[in-house]
């Protein structure tokens, strides 16, 4: 036997890159349990990959100059040569392609729900070699990081492997792949021949039937492939046909855009244009006109397929991706609506004041008759469940009277904000964009101070006006002191409201969620066209007072999802958690400026001259701040991450932003001039 070569790179001994090679190929033998045949497969990808010293980076070209000692250990010894072709033969007589060409990577079911499962269950089980499913030893052979060496395999070390290989492993030849193509379009055509699907892409589109086209090529194409050799004719037919399919599927996302989103239709869209993608690149294989070309195609398949390989059983991927159009439903429609939240001039700025000013006077009812509830001697259930309907019936009375609460508006803002954003283009000089973006935060951050300044502005005097007045003509104030001493023990700054605050904010952006969830389930489901035109329902309310539900449903079925979730939230989640011991609880601004003033109005003025007050007071206003910092954070990821943004320029953005603090600090304060 002749030494195989010693050059290439790495920095491996030349005894081992000599010696080794041959030894694991030698493993491989035809008659040898299938499980043992299988083993020296993934040995042999083990060694390619190995780093020369553990826990050391991956250098790309030591595995590619690992699979050229394999190969020249082969061209160097017929008898190991024919030994390595029987036993890959014997395995590919074993296999089912089908599975790996047509199956891996995809779904067995349309369900995301079924899909989580199946991934749940594939990562906690082992794999065993002993599979005739080689879709299976595929997983084991193969991992998502050995896209990069495989990557840079040179044109001359994949027409060797072509030459070694083509004729030794059955599982690539026009048979098989054209089986393949079959399986993938009675797929394709099921999928979108589905009612959720059908009723969503464009008529005019669906009217030339590609779909039924592509089963019939693909069926043409076998029948070709079995008589000899396909036609370069039906061939590009069925590419066309392939292209038609995915411009048909693309129309559903735009549906979905206007109509509601489908996070089970998604990502059965997303199937359907994976399995057209997969067509085209078995018919590159399939069609290739020399030995290097379908080299290089066979690459570019196996190289999708590994991508599959970590599409299929990540769960943030899977997760991440097909949740983003909701994020976008959502991102669009609180873009919209965070308009009216952001005073631009002067005027706006006073209704702001004016609107927040109303907010505050019905969440100073709202505190003291938490205060009230909490007297009635409920258990910490119930007595949670009374205080999350105070807020919602709060919150929804506020909306109902176009007034605002001003730690509602960071999550509606804050998509508008990356809307601002969007137009700021990386390479451009973008000086306009950026300049009008600094414009968009300080009429946000003055908006937010106008805002809280107007919901505390009245509320902690009406409280307090309520508090005196009860004890002038009672005896006594509504709110004890006790109960006053429970509120200041629990704003000490050194206790741990500003980390309860932080929570609150969370909550803040969860009931966003439910508020963007809700109104798209609306859209998506047609309900205000149910409302409007169901015969039941317009035979008992009349067409013109059914019209005026449907619209009325229709403006504010986010509003009543967000608000009465965030009173829910609010009064619950803290008695859920004192019954597991967990000791959370929540703290908003407006309704902690509220308990202040219940606590001053039940201890007098003598309060004013301690530090304790005063000491509240300062975790009132972090209190403030963190409920607007977190919401808005959430939000802003929420729609940076919908759009697909990059923040760009975020150094420039951010010296025009320290320019405009510097020059005009009370722009974020206070409205310009006319």
């Amino acid at each position: 036997m002749k030494r195989a070569p010693t050059g290439g790179p790495g920095a491996e001994p030349v005894a081992a890159r000599v010696a080794e090679p041959v030894a694991l190929l030698a493993q491989a033998r035809c008659d040898d349990p299938r499980p043992l045949r299988h083993g020296a497969l993934i040995g042999w990808l083990d060694w390619i990959r190995r780093p020369v010293r553990r826990g050391s980076a991956l250098d790309p070209a030591l595995p590619v100059s690992r699979v050229q000692h394999l190969l020249s250990a082969l061209e160097q010894d017929e008898a190991l040569a024919a030994q390595v072709a029987a036993a890959l033969a014997q395995v590919g007589r074993e296999m089912d392609a089908a599975s790996l060409l047509a199956d891996h990577g995809f779904a067995l079911r349309q369900a995301l729900s079924s899909e989580i499962a199946r991934r749940l269950g594939q990562r906690w089980l082992p794999r065993t070699p002993d599979t005739d499913d080689l879709a299976e030893l595929f997983r084991l052979l193969l991992r998502p990081q050995d896209a990069a060496w495989l990557a840079a395999l040179d044109g001359a070390t994949l027409a060797r492997l072509h030459r070694l290989f083509a004729k030794a492993w059955p599982v690539g030849t026009p048979e098989a792949l054209a089986n393949a193509l079959t399986l993938l379009s009675s797929a394709v055509t099921a999928t979108a021949l589905s009612p959720s699907l059908r009723r969503r892409m464009a008529a005019e589109l669906l009217d030339r039937r590609p779909f039924r086209h592509l089963n019939e090529l693909c069926t043409e194409l076998q029948r070709q492939v079995q008589g000899g050799a396909p036609e370069l004719h039906t061939a590009a037919l069925l590419r066309a046909v392939i292209e038609r399919c995915h411009e048909c599927a693309a129309t559903v996302f735009e549906h979905l855009e206007q109509h509601g989103v489908s996070v089970d239709i998604v990502f059965a869209v997303e199937q359907l244009q994976g399995r057209l993608d997969r067509m085209a690149a078995l018919l590159d294989c399939l069609l290739a006109p020399t030995p290097p070309a379908a080299a290089a195609a066979w690459r570019d398949l196996l190289l999708q397929l590994l991508a599959a390989n970590g599409e299929q059983e990540g769960l943030r991927q899977l997760l991440g991706h097909h949740y983003s159009l909701l994020a976008r439903q959502t991102a669009i429609r609180h873009a919209e609506t965070g308009e009216h939240y952001i005073a631009s001039d002067r005027a706006g700025w006073f209704d702001m004041l004016r609107r927040a000013a109303g907010g505050g006077a019905v969440i100073a009812g709202t505190t003291l008759l938490k205060f009230a509830i909490g007297t009635l001697g409920l258990t910490t259930l119930w007595a949670g469940v009374g205080a999350g309907l105070n807020y919602a019936a709060s919150f929804v009375l506020i909306m109902l009277l176009h007034w605002t609460v001003a730690t509602k508006q960071p999550a509606m803002t804050a998509p508008a904000m990356a809307e601002a954003l969007a137009k700021v283009r990386p390479g451009n000089d973008n000086a306009a964009e950026i300049e009008a973006f600094v414009d968009r935060v300080a009429q946000l951050v003055r908006s937010q101070a106008v805002g809280i300044l107007g919901n505390v502005a009245l509320c902690f005097p009406l409280v307090l006006a309520a508090q005196w007045l009860a004890r002038w003509i009672g005896g006594a104030p509504l709110v004890g002191s006790e109960s006053a001493r429970y509120v200041l023990h629990g704003l000490d700054p050194l206790g741990a409201s500003l980390p309860f605050a932080a929570f609150t904010g969370v909550l803040l952006f969860a009931s966003s969620l439910v508020a963007g969830w809700a109104e798209n389930a609306f859209v998506f489901h047609r309900l205000d066209s149910a409302l409007r035109w169901n015969p039941g329902i317009v035979r008992r309310l009349g067409a013109e007072r059914a019209a005026r539900w449907s619209a009325w449903w229709r403006n504010n079925i986010s509003g009543l999802a967000g608000n009465v979730s965030l009173g829910l939230m609010l009064g619950i989640l803290p008695a859920l958690a004192a019954i597991l011991g967990l000791g959370l609880e929540v703290r908003h601004v407006t309704l902690s400026t509220g308990q202040l003033a219940a606590a001053l109005g039940a201890l007098g003025w003598e309060l004013l001259r301690t530090a304790s007050f005063w000491g509240c007071v300062a975790t009132v206003a972090g209190i403030g701040l963190i409920n607007l910092g977190v919401s808005f954070w959430f939000a802003w990821r929420l729609a940076l991450r919908s759009r697909g943004i990059r923040v760009a320029e975020r150094q420039r953005i951010g010296q025009a932003l320290r320019w405009r603090l510097r020059s005009a600090p009370l722009s974020f304060l206070l409205p310009p001039r006319a």
